[in-house]
């Protein structure tokens, strides 16, 4: 699999894992390949609706960005089999 094929198979994943949780903004935010192991390490940003804040700014009518959830994914290169989905924290 190429690296596109790998991105969207772990954003489709996740889509699917997270469905009733409803997930928005789902985005890439890096990609590793480790050859030694032929896995790959997909690593995706979304946002929950329900972690928006709700306060005086979106009351005023300011946009608010919800906070994101990094998760990495890592995925078998010859079975596309998903090993695992793990936290990532966040860089800010």
């Amino acid at each position: 699999m190429d690296v596109k094929e790998a991105v969207s198979f772990a954003k489709q994943h996740l889509s699917n894992l997270y469905s009733e949780e409803k997930i928005v903004n789902l985005g890439l935010e890096e990609v590793e390949y480790d050859d030694q192991n032929n896995v790959w390490y997909v690593t995706l940003g979304f946002s929950r609706p329900w972690e928006t804040p709700r306060n005086i700014l979106t009351a005023l009518g300011q946009e608010v960005q919800p906070p994101r959830t990094y998760k990495v994914v890592r995925i078998t290169d010859k079975d596309r089999r998903v090993l695992s989905v793990k936290n990532r924290e966040s860089s800010s």
